[in-house]
């Protein structure tokens, strides 16, 4: 069975770093971008599996790069979970009606998160 790849998008170094080790541990393929447009970028050059997406990155917001995703016929299929500090329902809402699969909160437990992540992608 092919390795899954999975694009973190986050503006933080740390979460970035906690999840790659976390999940390349899982014995994941992952990649990272800091800002919506290296994110776009790798998504069209890798087609992750999956892609973990901040809402609040530079240069195009998360909503924007979930939009542009699941707009695209040979993108749509790719499963986002968005990661966000915003927590209220509204933003849920938000973040689900763009296209997003799932929307989590932060501060979330990286060990919840990859036992999340393998009942998706296993």
């Amino acid at each position: 069975m092919a390795v899954k790849k999975i694009l973190i998008v986050d503006d933080e170094p740390n979460i970035l770093r906690s999840l790659t080790y976390i999940l390349e541990k899982e014995g994941y393929d992952c990649k990272t971008a800091s800002n919506g447009e290296e994110a776009l970028k790798q998504i069209k050059e890798d087609k992750p599996d999956l892609i973990l997406l901040d809402i609040m990155i530079p240069k195009v917001d998360g909503m924007e790069v979930c939009r542009r995703v699941k707009s695209s016929p040979g993108l749509k299929d790719i499963y986002v979970i968005i990661l966000s500090a915003k927590g209220q329902k509204a933003d849920k809402e938000e973040g689900l009606s763009c296209g997003a699969d799932e929307y989590i909160t932060k501060p979330f437990s990286p060990a919840e998160m990859a036992g999340r992540i393998n009942e998706i992608c296993g």
